[in-house]
């Protein structure tokens, strides 16, 4: 068949060269007229069968996607498993497409299969990272020394005057530490090679105690939680300072401060250059702005935060239900819309947002939903679970347990 329609291509083609007529001009002959009339109607069955089967194609993409993304899973099969020493008496955390595996000797960043990227030897009592963006911090808690990482390996090292408490670190590798030793704390922001670039003294401003700061991408903007008690109430003391050409003019850095009664804000953070949250005990609060952040919104919270995470895109809360068991976890974006809210139950000590998904996990157990609400996964591992995040495919995501590196898939 196919090849009687060639046939007749080649005939109608040459039968026009002869009389001299373009490809797109209709043919005069009755007997080339029917041969024309095959053809097109050819063509047109072609261009039909072609749609149709495209469409069949696509129904059953989507009808494969929808089958794998709208249902919860509740196993998991193991697909690699890299093994490495020590491995259970660190602790892990994601860091851009591999993860920070540290303990009280060194740090190692490894890749998605478990080979070593960079190694970096110390000697801290109590390690805790931070990070933002392409830098991280590695701060001995108590102690008096900090390292500053990238994805290259070691960018500068830091010894303090005074205790560490808190240590954040911006994208840029600027480092801003809370220390403290007998006297009020200090806030202390230094660069990648120790260097000092300011200093607030607490004790001088009498802004209340920090109970949490945060670090712009570029490290210009500090963001500050004070608390403070004034006539028997709690009030909380929102400050930004400003280390470039805008607080230099400022007295003190200082570019905005708002004071909240009987609020008291954990949590603060930049969520990217241009956004940044204030996390109190009944409400959110959005403030945009660059140079000079301003209040945006605020969204008043019905229910006790239980815990708070963030992305560059999002920010997730999970707060305790009243009147009935178990908690809600929702979801706002940058603007402070809440775009999910969903009911679980369960005790989970470690939430976080990777991409459009909120992971939860503590010791065996874990959950997962996706930013439109699909709970994904509901199950248990065989391991406790020490760090877990998504990689490229079908519900396959890397998890570090006592054994090291394991890379798993979600099935029913």
């Amino acid at each position: 068949m196919k090849q009687k329609i060639r046939d007749r291509f080649r005939i109608v083609r040459e039968r026009k060269e002869e009389s001299g007529q373009q490809p797109g001009e209709p043919v005069s002959d009755p007997t080339m007229q029917e041969l024309d009339a095959q053809v097109r109607d050819y063509r047109r069955k072609t261009r039909r069968r072609v749609a149709i089967t495209a469409g069949a194609v696509i129904l059953v993409l989507v009808g494969v996607f929808l089958f794998i993304n709208l249902q919860t899973y509740t196993s998991v099969r193991t697909i690699d498993i890299y093994g490495m020493e020590d491995a259970g008496n660190s602790s892990y955390r994601q860091f851009g497409s591999g993860v920070l595996k540290y303990s009280r000797d060194g740090i190692v960043l490894m890749d998605q299969k478990g080979e070593e990227v960079w190694n970096q030897s110390y000697q801290m009592e109590n390690p805790v990272v931070y990070g933002f963006g392409n830098s991280a911090v590695v701060a001995d808690k108590g102690g008096n020394n900090m390292i500053v990482v990238d994805e290259e390996g070691l960018k500068g090292e830091i010894e303090t005057t005074l205790p560490i408490e808190k240590a954040v670190v911006s994208s840029q590798g600027v480092v801003a530490a809370v220390l403290s030793g007998d006297s009020d704390p200090r806030i202390v922001c230094y660069d990648a090679a120790g260097n000092i670039l300011s200093e607030l003294d607490t004790a001088m401003t009498g802004n209340g105690y920090p109970l949490d700061i945060s670090l712009s991408e570029n490290g210009e903007l500090l963001l500050v939680s004070y608390m403070t008690v004034q006539n028997g109430q709690t009030v909380s003391n929102i400050y930004y300072y400003n280390f470039g050409e805008a607080g230099a003019q400022a007295e003190n850095y200082e570019v905005l401060t708002d004071s909240y009664e009987d609020m008291v804000a954990p949590a603060v953070f930049f969520m990217d250059q241009d956004t940044s949250a204030v996390v109190g005990n009944d409400r959110l609060l959005i403030y945009r702005g660059q140079d000079t952040p301003a209040l945006q919104k605020t969204i008043e919270l019905d229910k006790e935060v239980k815990s708070v995470s963030y992305s560059s895109s999002y920010i997730g809360l999970v707060l305790k239900n009243e009147g009935e068991a178990g908690y809600e976890l929702r979801l706002y974006n940058r603007g402070g819309s809440m775009v999910m809210s969903e009911k679980f139950t369960g005790e989970y000590s470690n939430v976080k947002i990777c991409g459009m998904q909120v992971i939860m996990y503590g010791g065996t157990q874990c959950s997962v939903f996706t930013r439109a609400g699909i709970h994904r996964f509901e199950g248990e591992m065989d391991d406790p679970i020490l760090e877990m995040f998504p990689v490229f495919g079908v519900n396959k995501y890397i998890v570090m347990n006592a054994n090291g590196m394991e890379v798993v898939r979600f099935v029913k």
